[in-house]
């Protein structure tokens, strides 16, 4: 499923003359009546490679803008299609209800969770009541408020990430955004129930991480997840957002980058095209990864579950240095 009319990326061009030759086929067969599906199947499996070899081949700042596509699968698209009964919860019981982040109860296949996540909007209406995906700091009480019931009734908590960061305005530095995000990050590593996210688009800064501290990080295959955008590093290492293409490849923000750094757990494959190109086809990935992971985890006992979370934060961005080499015998 995507969205008419939404603007498409550089390297997509070629894929959508390749749609809309087929599109013109398959209306020109209407009005003449002739069968044309050996010539459409044809059409239809070339489309299929050249999608698959497209986003095989993407730069580190392409995966930024598939990250960033306005048709990708946000946190409510995923929940519809993935879990049932759902009941969103509201409110962080100090300011207010922060529409940047959605959570409540759901069911995962026959196991109650909590799910948690950030939530754009699709027009410019609901973007300016979602914030844009970028939340306040009663987003992340209300965030907290909700795994902490998560864990009172012994429950899986599940989080999608998918943030540019959290907002840096006058109101959300007044009200505290960095101790919010920094008291869940504490919280979360003492939780002592299972803690799964999945980055399903943009992972931002304290903004992911403010719900992104669990046992297992899940990413989606051209999502991209990072201290900083790659625009605001090249401003602040160039001086100049000219150079985002080289601040994409340095910051090591892709799926493939954060599962060898040991960041990310499991890359989650998404349909040729990808997952703006189908959402059900994404979801019913997502889904699997999520029950399979959420029944591994279910099987830990409570304390191992905990020293494994601390263990696995403690051991990134460890680092060495090497033995200094023997200077050459002045003799």
């Amino acid at each position: 499923m995507t969205l008419a009319g939404s603007p498409r990326l550089d390297f997509e061009r070629r894929l959508i003359e390749a749609q809309e030759q087929i599109d013109e086929l398959v209306a020109s067969a209407e009005r003449s009546g002739f069968d044309v599906s050996e010539e459409l199947n044809e059409l239809k499996k070339k489309l299929n490679d050249l999608k698959e070899s497209t986003y095989q081949n993407l730069t580190p700042m392409e995966q930024v803008q598939v990250a960033r596509h306005p048709d990708r699968p946000y946190t409510l698209d995923y929940i519809e299609r993935i879990f049932t009964n759902w009941i969103e919860l509201h409110g962080d019981r100090t300011f207010r209800d922060d529409e940047a982040i959605v959570g409540g109860w759901a069911a995962l296949g026959g196991t109650s969770v909590m799910v948690i996540g950030h939530q754009k909007g699709r027009h410019i209406k609901e973007n300016l009541r979602r914030n844009f995906g970028m939340a306040h700091p009663e987003g992340y009480r209300k965030a907290l408020r909700l795994m902490q019931q998560a864990e009172k009734f012994g429950r899986a908590v599940i989080t999608f990430i998918d943030t540019p960061g959290a907002y840096p305005g006058l109101g959300s530095e007044e009200r505290g955004i960095a101790q919010a995000i920094a008291v869940n990050l504490r919280e979360m590593a003492r939780l002592k129930v299972p803690l799964v996210s999945v980055i399903i688009g943009e992972g931002g800064s304290g903004g992911a991480l403010g719900i992104g501290v669990t046992d297992r990080i899940l990413i989606m295959e051209h999502a991209v997840y990072s201290v900083i955008s790659p625009e605001g590093c090249a401003a602040i290492l160039w001086h100049s957002r000219d150079f985002k293409e080289e601040a994409a490849a340095a910051l090591k923000i892709t799926s493939k980058d954060l599962l060898a750094l040991g960041v990310a757990d499991e890359i989650i494959a998404e349909p040729p095209g990808g997952a703006h190109s189908d959402w059900d086809a994404a979801a019913a990935s997502v889904k699997e990864a999520l029950e399979r992971t959420v029944s591994e985890l279910g099987r830990v006992k409570t304390d191992r579950l905990r020293k494994t979370r601390w263990a696995k934060y403690e051991a990134m961005g460890v680092w060495g240095e090497s033995a200094p080499e023997t200077p050459p015998d002045a003799s």
